[in-house]
């Protein structure tokens, strides 16, 4: 197979998995696995393709991001509780990834971690969903400075690869109070800072090993996870209105216990 159909691929499990509660990198680490690329050689291209992601959530919500961006020139409330609520979410990340940036890189490269961290969080997700009380919050900028924090901290949990970042923030902010489509979108939005600062820091502390062609893999993986991100998140609210996010459990449960099984036999 060629690097650009590895690249494709890669960049289709991204978009997919990105913004569900799934694991995007802990898919990509399967997906590495499953189809026998060497994982060393493709570490780097699964966060560096993160931004073609994010540029969906960007377009999709480009009107609410505009009238975010020109409030707080009007020193508008619901602007600046907006924009201090991810701030204060995405600090946490900041400081743990910076601190710890050398531990993860480690555990990216283990598809038994991911496999334990998707079944694990499968039957959290079972719990939150079955005990958790979320009321309607009004939206992101309504969140309190308490609840923001929170968020921010249980974030970084996914750092642990499989864990997913996504599913970290909707089920800390469920468990505090959020409803789920508030919860879904300020996973959405947090996304923003949090893989375009691991993105960029990837990239500058790699650097020397990135070659032109490697640019061009990254480029042509970022734009298919854009296109194919950007169908999946409207179908994500869809899905998560209607049936929550138990599906979601499920699917994580299935698929950890078959990536355990299927490397215990290898």
């Amino acid at each position: 197979m060629t690097e650009i159909m590895t690249a494709i691929i890669l960049g289709i499990v991204e978009g997919l998995t990105e913004f569900l509660p799934v694991s995007s990198t802990g898919h990509l680490i399967l997906a590495t696995e499953l189809l026998g690329y060497d994982a060393s050689r493709w570490a780097i291209f699964n966060i560096a393709v993160q931004p073609g992601a994010i540029l969906a959530i960007v377009v999709l919500y480009r009107k609410l991001f505009w009238d975010m961006f020109t409030g707080l020139f009007r020193r508008d409330p619901v602007a600046i509780a907006f924009v201090r609520n991810l701030l204060l979410a995405f600090f946490p990340a900041v400081i743990l990834g910076l601190a710890l940036g050398d531990y993860i890189e480690l555990l990216l490269e283990n598809a038994v971690v991911v496999a334990w961290a998707l079944i694990v969080g499968g039957f959290a997700i079972l719990l939150v969903e079955k005990y958790a009380k979320p009321k309607e919050s009004g939206g992101v900028a309504n969140l309190s400075v308490r609840q923001s924090i929170l968020i921010g901290l249980v974030q970084c949990i996914a750092m642990i690869p499989g864990v997913s970042r996504s599913g970290a923030t909707i089920l800390g902010a469920m468990s505090l109070g959020v409803d789920r489509k508030t919860a879904a979108e300020f996973s959405f939005f947090l996304a923003l800072p949090t893989l375009t600062g691991a993105t960029a820091l990837q990239l500058i502390k790699h650097r020397d090993a990135i070659t032109t062609n490697d640019l061009g893999l990254i480029g042509i993986g970022a734009f298919v996870s854009f296109v194919v991100a950007w169908a999946v998140i409207k179908a994500f609210l869809a899905v998560v209105t209607r049936y929550g996010f138990t599906p979601f459990a499920w699917y994580r449960i299935i698929v950890g216990a078959a990536a355990l099984v299927w490397l215990a036999a290898r």
